[in-house]
């Protein structure tokens, strides 16, 4: 015993060291919300129950979430949550935009999508790497009018990001981009666009290079949306960039990030995850609330089915796991927030996620029986939603890949 004090320092010494006293309150737990974060989730909750879930079916028989109701958000600041006051944003923190994204998934994943991408891919990026001209050009428009788009997948490169083709060859002065996106979120809707290209493949990876586009440049195209099974009212496209022509000034960060964009790209992904991750709880949490209603009004044998042990015990386990994935979502975002390193936690928490999500989406199906598969109710939505969320800013192999990379590091 005394060996072993040698080397580790006993309670008292620790005490008196972090001036910690006996009663002392330790700190509040990860759902423990600020006063500013109860607010954003209640306005959150509000608009996502009484404007977005009346029209969400229609939206997705459209394949379009309306203009108006970009303008509605943007109004609402919910476009520029993390975007400087000075630059005409509300200036909070991370984690609002983690919380804003789940409340809005727990009604419709399309509007939460478009919410995500604005937030943590698109205005983080800017604030992050921008130049300062950069954030004074596109940060006030990014907050109150404009929404922008993360161009980085091809048809080759998915996973393998960095196998990217697109090019960017620079002549007389400027940067000619040539190359074709894929999956991009936000791409019919979007003013600005943050494409990732290659200047000089000899390098491999270490050759692409970010660079800011604006949809006004004739050199670049936006094909019809995808047919996709799930988050039809997303507008996913292909982006064609045909000698689209650029200044110099439009590399993101200017002239010392030529080369940069692979650091970038996975920066920007790893805070992406979190906020997927917080998609994949809100949509989770509203498949859950959706069968469990149902389940409370449906009488088979004389009784509501939620009252039978079999259905509750199933309700308490998935209840277990979307708490559990939700607190995985809010370390990731408190850690990010922090400075800490999150890159683990941003892998478990969109892995785990996901994994419930779409745990839960089936069950809420069945938990339903016959009308679970109709499009009167939402839960096959859901669930054909959750098939997407499965899929972007990380499959569930890649993660878990990350997370084995991030254990063994430790280890070493």
């Amino acid at each position: 015993m005394k060996r072993f004090i040698k080397y580790v320092k006993p309670i008292n010494q620790l005490k008196r060291n972090f001036s910690i006293t006996i009663g002392k309150k330790s700190q509040p737990g990860l759902t423990h919300f600020s006063e500013i974060e109860t607010d954003i989730i209640e306005m959150t909750k509000q608009f996502a129950e009484q404007r977005i879930d009346p029209i969400a079916k229609e939206m997705e028989d459209q394949k379009q979430i309306p203009e108006e109701v970009f303008n509605e958000m943007f109004d609402l600041g919910l476009f520029g949550i993390e975007v400087p006051e000075q630059y005409g944003g509300t200036g909070l923190n991370y984690m609002n935009t983690v919380l804003a994204i789940e409340e809005m998934a727990k009604v419709d994943s399309s509007v939460a999508a478009a919410l995500d991408v604005q937030n943590t891919l698109f205005n983080r990026t800017i604030m992050t790497y921008g130049t300062e001209e950069q954030k004074e050009t596109y940060l006030p428009a990014l907050a109150t009018k404009a929404l922008g788009s993360f161009c980085l997948s091809e048809a080759s490169s998915g996973s393998d990001a960095f196998a990217l083709k697109t090019r960017a060859v620079e002549e007389n002065g400027e940067f000619v981009i040539n190359g074709a996106k894929q999956w991009i979120t936000n791409s019919r809707e979007a003013t600005y666009y943050i494409v990732m290209a290659n200047v000089d493949p000899d390098k491999g990876y270490k050759g692409i290079t970010p660079f800011i586009v604006e949809r006004d440049n004739p050199g670049i195209q936006i094909s019809n949306p995808e047919d996709k099974v799930g988050m039809k009212a997303s507008s996913t496209c292909e982006v064609v960039f045909d000698n689209c022509r650029v200044p110099r000034s439009a590399i993101l960060g200017g002239e010392d990030n030529i080369g940069k964009g692979y650091k970038i790209a996975i920066d920007t992904l790893n805070e992406g995850r979190i906020g997927i991750g917080a998609q994949q709880v809100g949509l989770a949490q509203g498949a859950f609330n959706h069968a469990v209603a149902y389940a409370h009004e449906r009488h088979q044998f004389g009784r509501p089915v939620a009252d039978f042990q079999g259905m509750q015990f199933q309700f308490a386990k998935a209840a277990t796991e979307i708490e559990a994935a939700r607190l995985l979502v809010y370390n990731a975002a408190r850690k990010k927030e922090a400075g800490e390193n999150f890159v683990q936690e941003a892998a478990m928490c969109k892995y785990y996620a996901a994994e419930v999500a779409g745990s839960v989406a089936t069950q809420a199906v069945q938990w339903m029986g016959g009308v679970g598969i109709t499009t009167e109710y939402k839960a096959e939505r859901f669930y054909r939603d959750w098939i997407l969320g499965s899929i972007y800013e990380g499959t569930g192999n890649i993660n878990l890949q990350t997370i084995a990379k991030c254990l063994s590091n430790k280890l070493k």
